[in-house]
């Protein structure tokens, strides 16, 4: 079992019990880190009663809301963990979205508007949590996302979302050089498919899994548990030398020719 004791992290993206940031969470927590966990805010705050009751077991010292197209709210955020925490050493990034009609049909008939939203929340918010949590990793931090092999090859439905990721895996190489002389690692972790919420807006997606199921090396899907398993590791100091990298996690799928 790793050791994480004496580390803070904050764990992004919980939605629910298929959140691969949920399995993310247990495994930090298993490993003894210490979580601040978020929710995104909504009008009834439905999201933060459901996520606080799922969370719950873990414990987490801070519970905040998150919603990146805040600012104002992020910063309110980062100034709470700073409050708490003596230090932030784990920043998990599992924040992605597109409009449901631009991840299917024709990739022509994506709308500007499309575009930017799902370029914003999947992408650009990697770059913004990086701005606020470098003044709290005062002793070095590893910073993991989220990504897809939908970012290198065309995947069927996948649209703008695949060039989210595609934009997403180069902000982890801008930020690993960037962030680098402050010993701050920065990598991604490409899952395989996972029945999540998420996942559920894609067209066709049970076509999907299946498929992965037939032809991964392994024939069959990479659990919550193991995706968690890979960042708890790229959290510890046994991946000390690793930055701007992105790992799969999926059953051998990347290596397939089909």
């Amino acid at each position: 079992m790793l050791d994480l004791s004496g580390k803070t992290a904050l764990v992004t993206g919980i939605a629910n019990n298929r959140s691969i940031a949920w399995g993310i969470a247990q495994q930090l927590h298993a490993a003894g880190a210490k979580l601040a966990i978020t929710y995104l805010p909504d009008d009834r705050d439905r999201n933060k009663g459901k996520v606080a009751e799922l969370v719950e077991p873990l414990s987490p010292a801070l519970f905040l809301p998150c919603d990146v197209q805040n600012d104002a709210q992020v910063d309110e955020m980062f100034a709470a963990i700073g409050q708490s925490f003596e230090k932030l050493d784990i920043l998990i990034h599992c924040l992605a979205f597109a409009n449901k009609e631009d991840l299917s049909g024709e990739f022509t008939a994506i709308s500007r508007e499309g575009f930017r939203l799902a370029l914003d929340v999947s992408a650009y918010s990697l770059i913004q949590l990086c701005r606020g949590a470098k003044p709290l990793m005062t002793a070095g931090g590893s910073v993991i996302t989220l990504t897809y092999i939908g970012g290198v090859k065309v995947v069927p439905n996948y649209n703008v979302m695949g060039i989210a990721k595609s934009a997403l895996e180069m902000n982890v190489r801008y930020l690993a050089a960037d962030l680098g002389p402050s010993n701050i690692r920065v990598n991604g972790i490409s899952a395989g498919p996972i029945r999540t919420l998420a996942s559920a807006a894609i067209g066709d997606i049970h076509k999907m899994l299946h498929h992965v199921e037939e032809v991964s090396p392994l024939r069959r899907l990479v659990s919550q548990t193991e995706v968690g398993n890979v960042a708890a590791f790229l959290a510890s100091d046994l991946s000390s030398a690793i930055t701007g990298q992105i790992l799969y996690a999926d059953c051998g799928y990347e290596i397939m020719g089909a």
